[in-house]
């Protein structure tokens, strides 16, 4: 078994640190819960699997962390209210016309919470004598997709009595050894980027009405990619993650977005942690010249583009460039795609099925593509936030990917020009976002030379203007977390995490701290 969280709790990861720093902003909630629904047909023993779910969270100790900041440092720790694994007797459920997906999506809208717990959840619903399904809900803070199956195996090894392979490395380890390969690639990742990062809004969808990069409740659109999209992909000579890709901008371009950005979930993952539950994700844009020449040439042009990225998949943007705030999805569009290759394991005595791709009900963005590539074929969903973008207009953009992608696999090195595509989109009336309210300037006074000092120690930098953004100076997660504790040391307030998403600057602090410290009086 691996070893328990004890002491004071190992260093959270920077992913972690970053999607906490997000949460206590309140911008996460449920978009960052992550539910899995398997389904058991035959003569379950309920009993075994309750000990199964047991197993697993002994085995993968994130599944019963909570996260703590202590001096500026997040930690993992045990949490106070450990994974609930509990039964429900829904007999009857599906006889009275509701559908299973019901107790998926309420089971996915109860409460996770990163500093107490739970993290994860597990629920095992009897809707028949020989009937059950199994309801899985973690924060993506400890989970992500590759865990998925991490999870699912282990559960049917441990239903079937076989032990769990021990991990070789604790959560720690491996988050101390990231650390590392970050701090020696940061100089080059930033270069890297320096001339790829553009934080653009503007963008061209039909049906849109508004940009969002922030979580928001979402709605999705089911659809299948053609299955002989892995021959195209090999006569292109890229996977079939980059031919979707390439033609998700090729579509993008096409509706009349110039230089358009699509942030994609990279795996972090080493040998290591391939038996890990845990987040080993990061999100990075891609951004390529406009489509041209045959889409085979694209293909590769996006290929090169992301497998150079490849080298930096561990480093958070960030980290690497200046003027990223919190927020749950680095571009309006963004991307998930990963590949599956193999069966549902076996669980003694039943017939199970997995919903791999189990919905929310959030969206973090505008629009995101999410595909699953499994031996039973490429399954793909647009969520999307109805907000600022129609069903109407989704289910127009998955019409028009689908079509795109067809006339691709029938004839890979078609010239782009000659594609399906659709014309271009007239820009929308987007609004502003009214600005910030500033607080009040002469209250900072006090407090403007105590404040900018500690920004100065965190940030690393001589001199600050007041008025300079936290996010523009290159600060990031780490930093809030460190100028909180280092305000709370020195002057003795307790700064929420709202006031550097509304004002991170120097002034803004020291007037959140004047106020503060007059309701205190």
């Amino acid at each position: 078994m691996s070893p328990t969280l004890i002491g004071e709790g190992e260093q959270a990861s920077l992913a972690q640190h970053g999607m906490w720093i997000t949460e206590q902003m309140g911008c996460g909630g449920r978009v960052y819960h992550m539910p899995l629904a398997v389904r058991f047909d035959g003569p379950l023993d309920v009993d075994r699997l309750l000990a199964a779910c047991h197993d697993v969270v002994r085995a993968h100790p994130q599944l019963a962390a909570a996260l703590a900041e202590r001096d500026g440092v997040l930690r993992l720790v045990p949490a106070a209210v450990p994974p609930p694994i509990g039964f429900e007797d829904a007999t009857g459920f599906e006889d009275a016309g509701r559908e299973p997906g019901e107790l998926v999506d309420r089971e996915a809208s109860l409460a996770l919470d990163l500093r107490t717990g739970p993290a994860a959840r597990f629920t095992v619903f009897r809707l028949a004598p020989e009937r059950h399904l199994l309801v899985f809900v973690a924060h993506h803070a400890v989970f992500d997709g590759m865990s998925k199956d991490i999870l699912v195996r282990g559960l049917a090894g441990a239903y079937a009595g076989l032990p769990l392979p021990a991990l070789s490395l604790t959560y720690g380890e491996a988050v101390e050894r990231e650390n590392a390969r970050v701090a020696e690639l940061l100089g080059d990742a930033a270069e890297f980027w320096r001339d790829r990062w553009r934080d653009r809004r503007d963008l061209r969808l039909p049906g849109l009405s508004g940009v969002s990069t922030r979580a928001a409740a979402g709605e999705a659109v089911d659809f299948a990619l053609p299955a002989d999209l892995a021959v195209a992909a090999d006569k292109m000579g890229v996977t079939r993650f980059e031919l979707v890709l390439a033609a998700v901008h090729t579509l993008l371009a096409a509706y009349g977005n110039e230089d358009a950005a699509v942030a994609v979930d990279l795996s972090t993952r080493t040998e290591e942690t391939r038996g890990h539950i845990g987040l080993f994700v990061n999100e990075l844009p891609v951004r390529v010249p406009a489509p041209g020449g045959t889409f085979a040439e694209f293909a590769r042009c996006v290929r090169d583009e992301l497998r150079a990225a490849y080298r930096f998949r561990q480093v958070p943007l960030a980290r690497a460039v200046g003027g990223v705030s919190p927020r749950t999805a680095l571009t309006p569009v963004s991307v998930s795609y990963r590949r599956r290759e193999e069966a549902v394991p076996g669980f003694p005595g039943v017939e199970a099925s997995v919903d791999w791709m189990s919905f929310n009900g959030a969206v973090r963005g505008t629009l995101h593509l999410q595909v699953v590539d499994a031996p039973e074929g490429i399954a793909a969903r647009l969520q999307f936030n109805p907000l600022v973008l129609s069903r109407s207009g989704c289910e127009t953009v998955a019409e028009h990917l689908l079509a795109l992608l067809r006339a691709v696999a029938a004839a890979p090195d078609a010239d782009v020009a000659g594609l399906p595509l659709p014309s271009p989109v007239e820009p929308a009336a987007l609004e502003e976002p009214a600005p910030a309210t500033r607080g009040g300037e002469a209250d900072a006074v006090p407090y403007l030379a105590e404040v900018g000092e500690i920004w100065r120690e965190v940030l690393g930098m001589p001199e600050i203007g007041p008025d300079e953004d936290l996010f523009d100076l290159g600060g990031h997660s780490l930093s809030i977390t460190q100028i909180i504790a280092k305000v709370r040391e020195r002057m003795g307030v307790e700064l929420s995490f709202d006031v550097f998403f509304d004002e991170p600057t120097i002034t803004g602090i020291a007037a959140e701290v004047a106020r503060l410290r007059e309701e205190a009086c």
